[in-house]
């Protein structure tokens, strides 16, 4: 061996063993080696598999939140226009949501999730982002009703904001229409007049928008035309609204009865017809 070591006389033939058996050795390790490299691929595999399933639901989280933050920016610029609509007219407002609707042909009513407890009133205007809704009918602790100015029984004082010629709408029981009673057939009023509130009577703060005129027929002979107008509220859709409350400090437990302001305008309109023929 020391022989061996000092002048390497046995390395050929180590060399020409090693070359014979490196072939064997190789197809002893193949197998070994594949099925290495096959657990590596399948590991990386079902790694890729998870991973996948793991970003998969991770968009249909991500997508959700979308959706999500998507309503959310509907929903700011709703309430962005809600308080925008309170903003013009500088009134006290109370921000309320719908909870139920009632609507039939004799009856349009809202719930809403404000009462007493959050300074809901009877009386108090109700408008969203576009115009008037309705007046709040009556109030509990915790919700109120509205009355929406299509129910049959409800009329709000109004003026043409192109030329301050005043009526009465009264709702005629269609979500998309109201009706100008009273107005003679040579009266100053044409389709898509904006109608304003008046403010007679007090009910209703002046100057909110209630609805576009939208079919003005004068019938030769008649003493009155027919006019109809379509409210600008989103009555069927708004979820948010504002219940405002009018300078004028009202009384919580006085009746309310919207067909009283079609009373004291007629009477008003009877005095205005009196000065214009003494006039004459």
């Amino acid at each position: 061996m020391s022989l061996d070591h000092r002048q390497h006389l046995t390395e050929p033939v180590r060399s020409a063993i090693q070359t014979t058996v490196h072939p064997f050795h190789y197809a002893v390790n193949v197998p070994f080696d594949l099925f290495s490299f096959a657990s590596e691929r399948l590991a990386s595999r079902s790694a890729l598999i998870e991973e996948n399933a793991r970003l998969r639901d991770q968009q249909l989280l991500n997508e959700a939140r979308l959706q999500r933050l998507d309503q959310l920016e509907r929903e700011n610029i709703r309430l962005q226009g809600l308080l925008g609509s309170a903003y013009e007219v500088e009134e006290s407002v109370l921000i309320a949501e719908l909870m139920r609707v009632d609507l039939d042909p004799y009856r349009h009513l809202l719930r809403v999730d404000k009462g007493t407890r959050s300074g809901a009133r009877t009386g108090q205007a109700v408008i969203d982002a576009n115009g008037i809704m309705g007046q709040v009918d009556s109030v509990s602790r915790s919700s109120a009703v509205v009355r929406l100015i299509t129910d049959p029984s409800h009329a709000i004082p109004v003026e043409v904001n192109r030329n301050g010629l005043r009526s009465i709408a009264v709702g005629s029981g269609n979500l998309q229409e109201l009706d100008l009673p009273h107005l003679p057939n040579n009266a100053d009023i044409e389709e898509g007049d904006l109608l304003i509130t008046s403010g007679l009577a007090g009910r209703f703060p002046r100057g909110y928008p209630v609805a576009e005129v939208t079919e003005v027929e004068r019938q030769p002979g008649e003493a009155f035309a027919r006019v109809t107008a379509r409210p600008l509220a989103q009555l069927d859709r708004s979820r948010e609204m504002l219940l405002v409350r009018t300078r004028e400090r009202q009384d919580p437990d006085e009746d309310l009865d919207p067909l009283d302001d079609l009373d004291q305008l007629e009477e008003l309109q009877e005095l205005e017809d009196l000065a214009r023929e003494e006039a004459r």
